[in-house]
């Protein structure tokens, strides 16, 4: 599925992403003269079930590109959605080269993206957000809301008057009661709390007390490129020397040449820059050019031991709106959620914590906290039911989905060291088309030395173009995203279990993961 890159879930295939407007008031018409109802802004029309797009969380202010995708190959496009910026369709999964059917790319290729409307329970900053009824995740856009319309007057007045009178016989009532009650002598009428404290102090672990904790460790960044066009995300203070940890498409416009800044929650704006970006897996660290003394780094967790149920806490900038909190519960773990934007490219993947905590464009990059304050995870995409929100971008349906920490924190780690990501592989192209229950290798496209490196991890172990990937590491793999969002979660090098099949019959076999550095 797709899903602020921020933004989104999608169905099988996919691996795993506001409505402001209200109806005007209606002003008292005088007596003589008929009621008139002002215009009522009317909701689009809600998508048929399985065909709502998932996406990255998007910039507040603009679209963001998409991160890619890695199977090692090429991928189309894939509907997604931003937590900052605007989204379109996404697609791809990683196993080292996703490929389009009927064509493949090379081993080491990007991914396509992944397929027009895979999610989890709903189509969907993402690709499906997450990356059958879903879209892969992709980023919410920011065009403008649809212009209201009006609607006959009978049901407004006849409901505004039906207000009007229930309001005043319950006011009439009370207002006697009170009269009634202050002429026997009783008293005044109203209740107040007792022994209400002069300074009221919350408990250290409560939603109140860790969100006091981690709000001055949280940053908005705004980014734009040379022409002045960007949006606005999130990020969190990695380290003291001023590394903050946010998402590749919150910081993408300004990494060639665009400006970048952090606003802490104290409103000290300070200017930043680039340190690296990962595409393939939504992960970027930036600078502050200037960093204040003092910084408190954001304690971090252990995404493995996360269980489903457990109490999740979201801090980030909602469409422009910073240092926002919402909470909610961990809802899945393991979500396979492929990500991008509107511009086709490469796409991101993740095996994502998925969450009901309110996510929109703007949260992009934040941090998930677990119910102790640690972060748990980045958010990155939502699953969306549709366009339509604040400034046409699509908001929260409670489907959220972060980047676990644990796959962060080691991006996070070689891009400070080198500013390039590293990437675990297979080395082989994967059938994004192929209507199997599993991740197939391409058999056309290429030539087979193309399509599965014999050199590479997959080769060596004795795989060929055709043999259908079903389990990587005792996990069940359903699509070629879900095989990429599975590698990924692990580091080159790492030894692991694939099981395979071959004209029906299954086979498995330790591969050990290869490496690709940098992004394609």
């Amino acid at each position: 599925m797709s899903t602020e890159n921020e933004g989104t879930a999608a169905p099988t295939p996919p691996a795993g992403p506001p409505v402001h407007p209200v109806a005007a008031p209606v002003d008292a018409a005088p007596a003589a003269q008929a009621p008139v109802e002002p215009p009522t802004q009317q909701l689009p029309p809600t998508p048929a079930p399985g065909a709502e797009p998932t996406q990255q969380l998007p910039h507040t202010q603009a679209a963001q590109p998409a991160a890619p995708a890695y199977a090692e190959t090429p991928a189309p496009p894939v509907t997604p959605a931003y937590a900052e910026s605007p989204a379109p369709p996404v697609t791809p999964a990683y196993a080292e080269a996703a490929a389009p059917a009927p064509q493949a790319t090379g081993a080491e290729g990007w991914p396509p993206p992944p397929p027009a409307a895979p999610a989890y329970g709903a189509p969907g900053y993402g690709a499906g957000d997450g990356h059958g009824g879903g879209g892969w995740g992709a980023p919410l856009g920011t065009e403008g809301a649809p212009q209201p319309k009006r609607k006959g007057k009978g049901g407004l007045i006849a409901g505004v008057v039906a207000a009007a009178l229930l309001a005043g016989g319950v006011g009439g009532g009370v207002g006697y009661w009170a009269a009634d009650r202050s002429a026997n002598g009783s008293g005044s009428t109203t209740v107040s709390a007792g022994n209400t404290p002069k300074e009221l102090k919350r408990d250290p672990g409560s939603v109140a007390g860790l969100a006091a904790g981690a709000l001055p460790s949280v940053v908005t960044i705004e980014a734009s490129t040379g022409d002045g066009e960007g949006g606005t995300g999130t990020g969190f203070v990695y380290d003291q020397q001023g590394h903050i940890l946010t998402n590749n498409h919150v910081v993408a416009s300004a990494a060639n040449g665009g400006k970048l800044s952090a606003t802490f929650s104290d409103g000290k704006r300070y200017e930043a820059e680039v340190v690296g970006r990962a595409q393939g897996y939504d992960v970027a660290v930036i600078k502050l050019k200037t960093p204040p003394s003092g910084l408190k780094p954001l304690p971090l967790g252990d995404s493995d031991k996360v269980a489903v149920g457990d109490s999740t806490i979201a801090i980030g900038a909602p469409f422009g709106l910073s240092n926002t909190v919402t909470t909610g519960i961990v809802s899945a773990k393991n979500r396979p959620v492929a990500s991008g934007d509107a511009s086709g490219g490469k796409n991101s993947y993740m095996s994502a914590l998925q969450t009901d905590a309110s996510i929109n464009p703007g949260n992009s990059g934040g941090p998930l906290l677990d119910g102790r304050g640690a972060v748990i995870g980045i958010n990155s995409a939502i699953q969306s039911a549709g366009s339509g929100g604040v400034g046409g971008q699509a908001g929260s349906i409670g489907l959220g989905f972060a980047i676990p920490i644990n796959q962060a924190k080691n991006v996070a780690e070689s891009l400070i060291k080198t500013g390039k990501p590293v990437y675990p592989v297979i080395s082989v192209s994967v059938d994004l088309a192929a209507k199997t229950d599993g991740a197939k290798i391409s058999e056309t496209g290429a030539s087979a030395s193309e399509l599965v490196d014999p050199n590479g991890p997959a080769g060596k172990a004795g795989l060929k173009p055709g043999d259908i990937i079903t389990e990587l590491g005792g996990k069940p793999i359903d699509s070629g995203p879900t095989l990429i969002s599975e590698i990924w979660t692990y580091k080159p090098g790492d030894t692991v279990k694939l099981t395979y099949l071959r004209g029906g019959k299954p086979t498995t076999v330790d591969i050990t993961l290869g490496s690709r550095v940098g992004d394609k």
